[in-house]
Formats: structure tokens, C-alpha cells, sequence
């Protein structure tokens, strides 16, 4: 009797051998698994060197310059403007609006009329004039402005007082009308140089989604006014 207890126990100890030798098998077997998992399956390779489609200086704050302009309530044009100091931190933004105080919803938004006064001409800010005065720098002497359009004459001598040495321009849709004809005499005479920006490309889309992952639909494009 004391014999077959201890062939029982002898044989419960090989059973659990034998267990272990096959868990351990199994683990093995899983740890090939995920080693030849490892060797096959592609994996997508680390960016390490810097982006080459970034966007340009002008790109970028003539970007601004239109982003801002998405905050006007012209309907019939948005225009937008943005200053930079030679250290390219931008100073100023602005796009055209009423004066503040002045209730965009009372005043007229028309192109044309009759009446002059029943338009929009004699009360709305334009975009330069707001970038100027929104800065947030107390001289803005030799800074460069970005503009949509090309500013018109009375811009122009504000630009001047100012001290900017330079404005870069998309548009310049109106380039035979009086004022703007004023305006390149204007900054002439005054030594500021003007440039028209040619982009790389029609638009920039924003994509607020992107940054959680691959770029989906867009959610906003800036391209010409």
C-alpha cells in the first residue's frame, strides 16, 4: 500500500513536469511567434530628417494676412493684413471692419448707391490702417507689411508715417484705378519698396484634425480675395 501512494505521487509529480515542459513549450512557441512577426511585418520607418514642404516666410505671414481677413464682415470683400519686424515676430494684424464703437449692423455694407453715404467707403477701417493700430510693439519703424490687395493711397500714406520700409502684396486687381496709382507714387517718393507675392501653391489648408493623427477632410482654405 505505501508503495502504490508513492508511485501515485511520483506519477503527480511527472504530470506537472510534463505540464510545465508543455506551458513552457507554448511560451516558447509564442516568443517565435512574436520574433517572426517582428522580422515580417514592415514597419513604418521614423522620420528623422526635417520637413522640405514647410512654409516659407512669405507664405507664412502672407497666410496670417488672409486668415485674419476671415474675421471681416464685408461680404463683398475680406482683406486682411499683418506686420512683421525684421526678426520676423509679427506686431500687428488687422482686416477690414467699422471703427470700434460703431455697429457693423446700423452702418451700410454697399458697394454702390445713390447716395455715397448709404455705402461703405465713408466709414470702413481697411486692413492696414487696424494692423498698424492694433500693434502690440510701441515702434514699428522698418517692419514689413503683408497685405491681400495692394494698398490704396490713403493706406499708403499711413504706411509712410509709420516708417514701414516695405510692403509685400498679393493682389493687385485694382492697379489702374487713381488711388492705387496715387499710392505707388506715394511709397516711391517715400523710399519704400513694394513686391507682389507669388505663391508656391493656390492655397494652404488648415486642418485642425491633423494633429490627432493622418490629415482628413479640410476645414479651411486660404486662397486669393
Amino acid at each position: 500500500m505505501p508503495k502504490r501512494e508513492l508511485t501515485s505521487a511520483q506519477d503527480g509529480s511527472q504530470t506537472e513536469k510534463a505540464a510545465k515542459v508543455q506551458v513552457e513549450c507554448k511560451e516558447d512557441s509564442s516568443l517565435s511567434n512574436v520574433a517572426t512577426m517582428d522580422k515580417t511585418t514592415p514597419r513604418t520607418p521614423e522620420k528623422t530628417e526635417k520637413r522640405k514642404d514647410y512654409l516659407s516666410w512669405d507664405e507664412y505671414f502672407m497666410a496670417v494676412a488672409f486668415l485674419s481677413a476671415q474675421r471681416s464682415k464685408d461680404p463683398s470683400s475680406q482683406v486682411g493684413a499683418c506686420v512683421v519686424n525684421p526678426e520676423k515676430k509679427i506686431v500687428g494684424i488687422g482686416y477690414n471692419g467699422m471703427p470700434n464703437g460703431c455697429s457693423d449692423d446700423e452702418l451700410p455694407w454697399a458697394r454702390h448707391a445713390e447716395n455715397e453715404l448709404d455705402t461703405k467707403y465713408p466709414y470702413v477701417c481697411h486692413a492696414e490702417l487696424n494692423a498698424i493700430l492694433n500693434k502690440n510693439s510701441a515702434d514699428i519703424k522698418g517692419c514689413t507689411i503683408y497685405v491681400a490687395l495692394f494698398p490704396c493711397n490713403e493706406c499708403s500714406k499711413l504706411i509712410i508715417q509709420a516708417g514701414l520700409k516695405e510692403v509685400i502684396f498679393y493682389s493687385d486687381k485694382y492697379h489702374d484705378q487713381p488711388n492705387c496709382m496715387a499710392s505707388r507714387k506715394l511709397l516711391g517718393m517715400a523710399g519704400i519698396t513694394y513686391r507682389q507675392f507669388k505663391p508656391k501653391a493656390s492655397e494652404i489648408v488648415i486642418d485642425f484634425t491633423s494633429i490627432d493623427g493622418p490629415p482628413s477632410n479640410p476645414t479651411l482654405s486660404v486662397s486669393s480675395p
